[in-house]
């Protein structure tokens, strides 16, 4: 017997063995090359929080100060454009207007700034397609005039606010139904103004990134013609990068997960086969490989394979949404109007924000909404206005 497992181990042991050469490339890819190439990617699980998170949160905020003084310099050398411009009182039916929710936070990083200087330079050079799309104001600061950043944007765009100056607070009103009351009024005021087709709700520290117009244009014209995309309630443009793993209860991702190891383990079999001058096709290989490449795509971060989709507009995903977070909402005019019904009729407290208040209507309701992946803005905003956090991280 002895013998015999001697025999047996000798047979996989030698160097030109399949299972040492997948045991090596295991132990090599897992053990070493990965933690050295993704010690400094957020959203991996090598990423090294205990060296890097503190240096790193402290280098965005610096950094994400000096865009704030970017932006506050782009509105101060633009020239302002005629008052007929401004007021929105063209009778142009938009296809799309991108509504900019803001309230006043910390003024040294100028989030509202920040979010309308790169919507109106996106604009500019995106030309004749956008023609058609239109920007809005909604500033929903208690006190309008206190917001200073929203006075020096009231010279470049139409503006709406939403005044409670002098009014005694209402009891009932807590600051998680604020923010519903605040948002039920800047998308009903989106669609008094200008009864565009379709509104983009953006939260004052969301930047979109530069393919945004490009991937929507795609969107509204051609994927969103689909039946089961037409009668969506919403459609989120972004989802929290740290909640963006494949180990997740929600199906999309594991079937996308079982996919992605379907499609590379064949595929990297076939290389290896090639390589060592082997039969093209072992099953027990393929299963491997199919192993390897889920375990490295989750360990290394879905984030990361989701920006291979940038490519082009066509590469990007629609799946069924998750309940998370509300920067940037894609609303068409009748679906935003049966949103604001619901949200009337809706609460909202700890535990029951605005994002969850919509998630749950999809059930409630019988309604569907999707998310657009990658995500086409960018969440910069580390003070929250909500939750107050004096030292805020990237995770």
């Amino acid at each position: 017997m002895l013998h015999q497992a001697w025999q047996l181990c000798g047979r996989w042991c030698r160097w030109s063995s399949p299972f040492t050469h997948l045991l090596t490339l295991t132990l090599v890819t897992f053990g070493v090359l990965a933690p050295l190439i993704c010690h400094r990617l957020l959203y991996s699980y090598f990423y090294l929080r205990r060296w890097h998170l503190n240096p790193m949160s402290q280098e965005f905020l610096e950094q994400n100060q000096q865009e704030g003084q970017a932006a506050l310099h782009y509105f101060e050398k633009l020239q302002t454009p005629n008052a007929s411009e401004v007021s929105g009182s063209d009778t142009f039916q938009p296809l799309l207007l991108v509504t900019i929710i803001t309230v006043q936070r910390r003024n040294d990083f100028h989030y509202v700034l920040q979010v309308a200087s790169r919507f109106h330079h996106l604009l500019q050079t995106c030309g004749a397609r956008c023609q058609s799309h239109r920007i809005l104001i909604c500033n929903v600061e208690s006190d309008p005039s206190s917001h200073k950043d929203v006075r020096l944007l009231s010279s470049f765009f139409p503006m709406v606010s939403r005044d409670k100056t002098g009014e005694n607070p209402d009891p009932r009103v807590n600051q998680f139904e604020k923010e519903k009351q605040d948002y039920v009024f800047c998308l009903e005021q989106s669609l008094l103004a200008y009864n565009p087709e379709y509104i983009l709700i953006v939260e004052d520290d969301a930047v979109p990134e530069e393919e945004i117009f490009t991937v929507l244009q795609h969107l509204l014209l051609a994927r969103f013609s689909k039946p089961y995309l037409r009668d969506a309630l919403y459609f989120k443009l972004y989802h929290p990068e740290r909640l963006q793993r494949y180990f997740n209860p929600e199906p999309m991702r594991i079937l996308e997960w079982l996919g992605l190891g379907m499609f590379l383990g064949p595929t990297l079999n076939g290389v290896y086969s090639w390589a060592m001058g082997r039969p093209s096709l072992s099953w027990p290989i393929v299963l491997f490989f199919a192993l390897y490449s889920m375990a490295l795509s989750e360990l290394v971060g879905r984030h990361y394979i989701l920006e291979l989709r940038r490519l082009a507009p066509t590469l990007y995903n629609i799946v069924p949404v998750t309940e998370c977070c509300t920067p940037a909402m894609l609303f068409s005019a009748p679906s935003a109007r049966r949103a604001l019904g619901y949200l009337k009729g809706l609460h909202c407290r700890q535990g029951f924000a605005k994002d969850i208040a919509l998630y749950s209507l999809l059930r409630t309701k019988g309604e569907n909404a999707y998310v657009v992946e990658p995500n086409l803005v960018r969440h910069v905003g580390m003070y929250s206005s909500l939750r107050l956090n004096d030292n805020p991280k990237l995770l």
